[in-house]
């Protein structure tokens, strides 16, 4: 289906349908109640707007996080790095030629250089070789052009964010939608970060607790894919703010010797359980993908993570048919929207307590009509 003709079709669902009210009474099955420790409330299963409203607009601007809160979204993430100058601001990587428009820029040019990433030989402009000032002067662009072409007319109208500026923004939304937005922050490349004297724990934990988020019923998650910089916020830096592990379906976290498996077996996550609040594994974690790229089981994640009191928030639907499995595509273009709402609902059927999505409307039309 193009995307035409899906967006329509998502609107007039939403029109006609009466949509349940985005709040902790509508009426969920009791058994897919978020874990909650005492934290707050949340729509079951919750919507985070990934990287906000990503599938409409660049990724990691205040115009697609604004987006993501207006369409439903529960939460909206930012990704964090850190400039030369020590403000954390919002991308998907330390590496930015991918989202802003640095490539164009000659009086840049000389800062083209390649660096060692998590172990991989990486090209390009790098966050922590500017200022906040410097990197002001850029403009964001789409990540995915060729996939989102419809994106690239907002290129170059909208700066890089500040954290602190994501952070009044998710006040001042909450106050305009009448309901509280969370914000989900993941810190990227911690240890790389850390590594050249520019760590992100010692920014980002002063700006939580500034903004009063720091407490385990708090509309925040803080996430990684390093579960040793989450252990560390818990115990040395004293964070009580919820904390997500990010995993993926293959490899191992950096400067950690397990690998995802070992970590996401119900003996490993006995050793950190008690640490943490969440899981944030890739989607195909929580139902399997064959061989041949269709849709398969379900696993055993969400039930072995509920049974030792983790929030299961897999990551990122998104609406493309290149995306989806194989059987759930329609039609031959790869950038033409698919089944998506169909893959909502099986993974909402899993028992989820949260979705990521770049399409945070579909999240959340999919969620009022599964529970319809």
């Amino acid at each position: 289906m193009d995307r035409r003709s899906f967006t329509a079709l998502v609107g007039a669902t939403a029109a006609a349908a009466t949509v349940l009210p985005v709040s902790a009474s509508s009426a969920a099955p009791a058994a897919s109640r978020s874990r909650g420790r005492g934290r707050r409330s949340l729509p079951t299963p919750y919507v985070v707007g990934h990287r906000g409203a990503s599938g409409y607009r660049p990724e990691h601007t205040l115009a697609s996080y604004t987006l993501a809160a207006h369409m439903g979204a529960d939460f909206i993430e930012p990704d964090l790095v850190i400039t030369k100058d020590g403000v954390l601001v919002c991308r998907h990587e330390p590496e930015i030629s991918g989202t802003t428009d640095v490539s164009e820029r000659p009086d840049f040019a000389a800062r083209r250089t390649t660096k060692t990433l998590d172990g991989v030989a990486t090209t390009g402009w790098f966050v922590e070789d500017f200022t906040l000032a410097e990197l002001r002067t850029l403009r964001a662009v789409e990540r995915l052009p060729q996939v989102r072409q419809e994106n690239t007319i907002y290129d170059g109208l909208w700066q890089v964010p500040t954290f602190e500026e994501v952070l009044k923004l998710r006040k001042q939304l909450s106050l305009d939608l009448g309901r509280e937005i969370g914000v989900y922050p993941e810190t990227k490349h911690p240890t790389y970060f850390r590594e050249i004297g520019l760590p992100l724990e010692e920014r980002l934990v002063p700006l939580v607790q500034r903004y009063g988020l720091n407490n385990k019923n708090a509309a925040i998650r803080i996430q990684s894919f390093e579960l040793t910089n989450l252990l560390m916020m818990r115990s040395k830096m004293k964070v009580k703010a919820p904390l997500v592990f990010l995993t993926s379906a293959s490899g191992t976290p950096y400067a950690d010797d397990r690998t995802y498996a070992e970590l996401l077996s119900p003996a490993g996550l006995r050793t950190y359980a008690d640490q943490i609040d969440g899981l944030g594994p890739d989607w195909s974690q929580v139902i399997a993908r064959n061989s041949d790229g269709t849709l398969g089981a379900e696993t055993a994640l969400v039930k072995n993570a509920h049974a030792v009191g983790l929030e299961v928030c897999p990551y990122t639907v998104r609406a493309e048919n290149q995306f989806l499995p194989t059987d759930y595509r329609i039609g031959a273009d790869p950038n033409d929207y698919g089944r998506v709402m169909d893959l909502l609902h099986r993974l909402y059927d899993a028992g989820i307590d949260g979705i990521f999505s770049d399409n945070p409307d579909v999240a959340v039309v999919a969620r009022d009509t599964w529970r319809g």
